[in-house]
């Protein structure tokens, strides 16, 4: 029960990576703000799910793309559990029907960098923010990936590099900063969306990485970068990066 008393909001969290790791993080103990966008039910089903299990969470609809609603969603965390130890940005998007021209970058750079700030001034010292991301865009400046997820890999690139410029500020106040990639995952809606446009995609990412990983996998990787014994501004590169890196 190593995060016994620490809280930790999860964007994003209602279901695929992020509900997978409030369940692992609230087994260590921690108090978990389980955010979403839109599907209420989604998200109370993770919280029930946690506090049967004997750990404490609570459901905070926020679209993060709002800057009442992220604000909201730090202050709501605070009132709650009296404080704020970490936040894991997890939530992202780009590929949604319906959206204006510059909603991934608004979602995935934007608004990943304004929560960021938000819950640095409230945040306890020693705490930390880890940025989830994917190889394909980690690396996108290096390797091409389809064009159907360009624009979301070069709006969570901007995402990465923005949050990593905040890390001297971040310093400031004792808050550490850590990015985590991983390839595509098995399970995913964006991994299954992407296969559907081109039919065996993920087989040949499994054959050229030689593993993916799966969405419990992956949660479990993201859970341990929360308190991992690493330098600010870390990269970690979740299952190496073959393909990626020559």
């Amino acid at each position: 029960m190593t995060l016994t008393n620490k809280t930790i909001i999860i964007t994003g969290s209602s279901r695929g990576v992020g509900a997978e790791t409030a369940a692992l993080l609230a087994g260590e103990g921690a108090n978990v703000v389980v955010n979403y966008r839109s599907k209420a039910p989604r998200a109370n089903k993770v919280v029930t799910g946690i506090e049967e299990a004997g750990g404490k969470a609570i459901a905070v609809g926020a679209d993060v793309t709002q800057a009442e609603d992220a604000q909201a969603l730090v202050d709501t965390a605070i009132e709650n559990f009296g404080g704020l130890d970490y936040l894991i940005l997890n939530a992202s998007g780009g590929m949604e029907s319906g959206m204006p021209e510059d909603y991934a970058m608004t979602l995935n750079r934007d608004s990943q960098l304004r929560l960021a700030r938000l819950a640095a001034e409230k945040m306890n010292p020693g705490g930390r923010i880890v940025f989830v991301t994917s190889h394909q865009a980690h690396f996108i400046r290096e390797v091409p990936t389809m064009a159907e997820y360009t624009p979301v890999a070069e709006s969570k690139r901007a995402g990465e590099d923005a949050l990593l410029a905040e890390v001297p500020a971040l310093a400031e106040k004792d808050i550490s900063l850590v990015v985590v990639s991983a390839d595509m995952i098995e399970g995913t809606v964006t991994a299954a969306l992407l296969n559907r446009l081109h039919p065996g995609a993920i087989e040949a990412r499994r054959e050229e990485a030689g593993k993916l990983y799966t969405v419990a996998e992956f949660a479990a990787e993201v859970a341990k970068m929360v308190t991992a014994d690493v330098e600010t501004g870390h990269v970690e590169l979740v299952g190496g990066a073959g393909g990626f890196i020559k």
